[in-house]
C-alpha cells in the first residue's frame, strides 16, 4: 500500500517540473532564435512610422475606464513589478515542487528571453509614436520602442508558466488565460500609443522564437553542469507523455 503523506508529496513534486524536460530538438531551437533575431532587428530598421495611423486609431479608445485600464497594465508589467512578480511566482513553484530547479528553470527563461531585447531597443533605436501627434497622449517614454519589453516579458512569461504546468490540470487554463493576458498587454500598450503596434506584434514573435532557446540554454546545459543544480537522487523527474 502507498504511504499515503509520501504519495502527496510525490504528486506535489512532479506536477511543476514540465520546464525541466529537456528539448529534442535543442539546435533547432537555437537556429530558430539566432535567425528570428537578426530578422526582426533588421525589420526594425526599416518600420520608421508605417504605422502611425493605427497607433493614432488605437490612441482614440484611450478614454475612460479603458483608458485607465490599459494605462494600469502598462504600470503593472513596468520593469520593476514584472521582476517582483516573477520572483513571487518562481518562490510559488520552489515551495510546490520542494525543488530549486524548476523555480530557476521558470525565472531565467523569462530573464534570457526579455533582458537581450533591451539591447535591440537600443541598436535600432525606433522611436515610439509622436506624442504631440496623438488624440490622448502617455507621458513621453525616454528609451526608444522596439521591441516592446512588456509584451516580450509577457509572452516569455505565460509560456515559462504553461511549460511549467503542462503535466498539471491547470495546463490548458493557463494556455487559455495566457493568450488572453498577452493580447491585453497587446492592447494596452497600443491603446497607450507607448508603443507602435508593429513594435508589439514584433515582441510577441520575438518572444515565441527566443523563449525555447533561452530554456534549451538555461534549463538543458547551463544546469546539468552546475553541481548544486543538477537532480538530486530521488528528485521528481519529468516524463514526456
Amino acid at each position: 500500500m502507498t504511504d499515503a503523506p509520501e504519495h502527496r508529496r510525490s504528486r506535489r513534486t512532479a506536477d511543476v517540473v514540465g520546464i525541466l524536460e529537456p528539448n529534442p530538438y535543442p539546435l533547432v531551437a537555437i537556429a530558430v532564435a539566432v535567425v528570428s533575431v537578426v530578422v526582426l532587428t533588421i525589420i526594425g530598421f526599416f518600420l520608421g512610422t508605417v504605422d502611425l495611423g493605427l497607433s493614432k486609431a488605437f490612441n482614440e479608445l484611450h478614454v475612460g475606464a479603458l483608458g485607465a485600464f490599459t494605462t494600469a497594465v502598462y504600470h503593472v508589467i513596468s520593469p520593476v513589478p514584472a521582476i517582483a512578480l516573477t520572483f513571487v511566482v518562481a518562490g510559488i513553484i520552489w515551495w510546490r515542487a520542494r525543488d530549486i530547479r524548476p523555480a530557476l528553470g521558470f525565472g531565467m527563461t523569462i530573464a534570457i528571453t526579455w533582458l537581450p531585447s533591451a539591447a535591440v531597443k537600443e541598436i535600432v533605436h525606433r522611436a515610439r509614436p509622436d506624442v504631440a501627434l496623438l488624440p490622448h497622449p502617455f507621458p513621453v517614454q525616454p528609451d526608444p520602442g522596439y521591441p516592446s519589453g512588456h509584451t516580450v516579458y509577457i509572452t516569455a512569461f505565460v509560456i515559462a508558466l504553461v511549460w511549467v504546468v503542462r503535466e498539471t490540470r491547470w495546463h490548458r487554463l493557463a494556455q487559455v488565460l495566457g493568450v488572453v493576458a498577452i493580447v491585453v498587454v497587446f492592447l494596452s500598450v497600443s491603446i497607450d500609443a507607448v508603443h507602435y503596434p508593429t513594435d508589439a506584434a514584433a515582441s510577441v514573435l520575438w518572444a515565441l522564437a527566443v523563449t525555447p532557446a533561452a530554456r534549451v540554454v538555461w534549463v538543458d546545459w547551463v544546469m546539468p553542469k552546475v553541481p548544486i543544480l543538477r537532480p538530486r537522487e530521488g528528485a521528481a523527474v519529468p516524463v514526456r507523455r
